[in-house]
């Protein structure tokens, strides 16, 4: 869970002269995790913001699955990207030189993080994950940090083996983490885990995160739902340019972002996925646990 600051990805065409270095366009790519007409509708504003800032036409991208925009990277197609912390440490551990962490999402009260959130129907009678078992459990995509990486290390710790048809029936990705939702909503699994700052009321979706964008959207009422696991706090992922961008533009967006909460607030509620602080600046340091935790995911 993006976490979840905005699971975004900025794709960008670049030229150049015997002289100097030309922006020709700019295309932002959204990662996963709600339909692409939803994305593309929320985040209308940002793409206005950067055509307003770097004076090139704008297009937005929404790319199938993670991997798609961590590939992007890697080959240097994309050029600034949105990550969850578990991306960004898969892009990391097969190219170090490729990404640049720039800023990361902070929440009301200045906590750095969020949580994977395990979650059933309340008429289910799962109130746990002691409940869930020979039942259907769902997860967002592998390259997800709260839709999967933490959830698929710190569950197994609690006892419960997450191969399909030990504890639980089966073990299925639903493709993000509104296909969780609705899953959950349907029937179609029996409980999913979701990213959420975990702060404010479970009936608003909590502060922000991928249940407020559900409530704000009004695909689901919380109060259908039930909290069955909680994971410890995650490092909220980071916004990263690759390193072939132009210093001067890093900078340009980033301070964009950093003043975004103050000069547009519609628009950093849009990005952020409901009521934040706004964003800090970040380095590598900052996400040495979770590459560790992914090396050794990678490993087993």
């Amino acid at each position: 869970m993006i976490p979840y600051l905005l699971k975004l990805a900025v794709f960008v065409t670049l030229s150049f002269t015997s002289t100097a270095h030309a922006l020709d366009s700019f295309r932002i790519g959204l990662l996963g995790g709600e339909n692409a007409q939803d994305r593309l509708s929320r985040l209308s504003c940002l793409q206005e913001k950067v055509e307003a800032e770097l004076g090139v036409p704008v297009k937005m991208f929404t790319p199938a699955d993670y991997n798609g925009v961590l590939q992007g990277l890697l080959g240097g197609t994309i050029d600034m990207a949105g990550l969850g912390a578990s991306g960004y440490a898969k892009v990391w551990l097969s190219d170090p030189q490729a990404i640049i962490p720039a800023v990361t999402r902070i929440n009301k009260g200045g906590g750095f993080g969020y949580h994977s959130i395990a979650f059933a129907r309340r008429d289910s009678g799962i109130n746990s994950l002691a409940d869930m078992r020979a039942r259907v459990f769902g997860f967002g995509d592998p390259n997800s940090t709260s839709g999967y990486l933490i959830p698929a290390i710190e569950i197994p710790q609690l006892g419960y083996d997450m191969t399909p048809g030990v504890y639980f029936d089966d073990v299925k990705f639903t493709g993000g983490h509104e296909q969780t939702i609705i899953a959950v909503k349907n029937g179609s699994i029996d409980a999913g885990v979701v990213w959420s700052d975990g702060l404010g009321a479970w009936e608003d979706g909590h502060n922000s995160g991928a249940l407020r964008k559900a409530v704000d959207a009004g695909l689901v009422d919380m109060n259908d739902f039930v909290e069955i696991w909680r994971s410890k706090p995650i490092p909220e992922g980071p916004m990263v340019f690759h390193r072939s961008v132009p210093e001067d533009i890093r900078e340009r967006l980033t301070l964009m972002l950093l003043d975004m909460p103050k000069s547009d607030p519609e628009c950093a509620y849009n990005v952020m996925a409901g009521e934040a602080e706004g964003y800090r600046r970040v380095s590598h340091e900052n996400y040495d646990s979770v590459v560790e935790a992914r090396r050794l995911k990678a490993a087993q």
